[in-house]
């Protein structure tokens, strides 16, 4: 149990560290460059996985609530809905760049086409729909979740040292999972289709490429690195989301939470959004240049 913990403690500094770095590179591109509208949406999800592996790791959000002297009910409700609301904000901005850069990308002759020129404006109205919608459907968390209560008959299911889910009637449950799955669903069709629709112009253009220039040592073309990275980020995306899914419904099924179970499935949750920044670091060439100046002047060459 001791090595699962310190596997977490060692992801969430990882995470933390990655994603800072990455946000403050976006910070400096918008304020300071000219900026993309997907460098926004970038910054946007840097921003909420940073909250997300801080209050899955359990090392930030508890440590302040101890010092600020409040209630074990009042911090559980707390970190349940903000977890809540960072994990759903993770899966629609993710989604919402899937979809903006199938359509920047998307020929001028295809159905995709005419959004183009209105692209900066639909991001921005869909960043106060996304926000909006995820800050009220994570609310239902607050009213079956609070502080653990030592006393057996009220058929609590612990899930942390202070913290519990108690029992919620059938058809309020039932409707709170349907609204749940049924957006998650929708968004990681949306996100598979949309991939899989850039894997299959990026493979065109490769080949495109190929027939026209045919090289003797052919080098890996950036369309080709776009690919793998898509691919990389949906997999993982896809991969985790699904076991944490799985993880979640047994336990309530079963109404047992495990602690071994509940840290492995921490560490699932913060897989991604500890992934993410450091596949993004490695795969944009303007923080890869950037680096490389910040070496060059503090290692000036004599």
């Amino acid at each position: 149990m001791s090595l699962l913990k310190n596997i977490l403690n060692f992801q969430t500094v990882l995470g933390v560290l990655a994603n800072i770095f990455l946000l403050f590179f976006y910070t400096v591109i918008i304020l300071v460059h000219r900026f993309k509208p997907i460098d926004l949406m970038s910054c946007q999800l840097t921003f909420i996985h940073i909250v997300m592996v801080l209050t899955g790791g359990d090392l930030w959000l508890t440590d302040v609530f101890e010092s600020l002297n409040l209630e074990n009910d009042f911090k559980c409700k707390a970190t349940f809905y903000i977890s809540r609301v960072m994990r759903g904000l993770s899966i629609c901005i993710t989604c919402l760049l899937s979809v903006f850069q199938a359509v920047t990308i998307s020929s001028n002759t295809s159905l995709l086409a005419k959004f183009k020129h209105k692209l900066t404006t639909y991001t921005t109205n869909d960043f106060y729909y996304i926000w909006s919608l995820n800050l009220s459907i994570s609310s239902s968390c607050i009213f079956y979740v609070g502080g653990f209560t030592n006393v057996s008959e009220s058929n609590q299911m612990q899930v942390t040292k202070y913290c519990s889910i108690f029992p919620v009637n059938y058809i309020i449950r039932a409707l709170f999972l349907t609204v749940t799955i049924s957006r998650d669903v929708f968004l990681v069709g949306v996100m598979l289709t949309t991939s899989a629709y850039m894997v299959i112009i990026l493979f065109r253009h490769q080949r495109q490429c190929k027939h026209l220039h045919s090289i003797s040592h052919p080098r890996t073309s950036p369309e080709k690195r776009a690919t793998q990275t898509i691919l990389l980020l949906v997999v993982v995306f896809v991969v985790m989301y699904w076991v944490d899914f799985i993880i979640s419904s047994t336990s309530v099924l079963l109404w047992m939470y495990n602690p071994v179970i509940l840290t492995v499935q921490k560490f699932v949750m913060n897989a991604y959004p500890t992934i993410t920044p450091l596949v993004q670091i490695s795969s944009d060439n303007r923080i890869i240049n950037m680096m490389k100046n910040l070496w060059s002047m503090c290692h000036p060459i004599s």
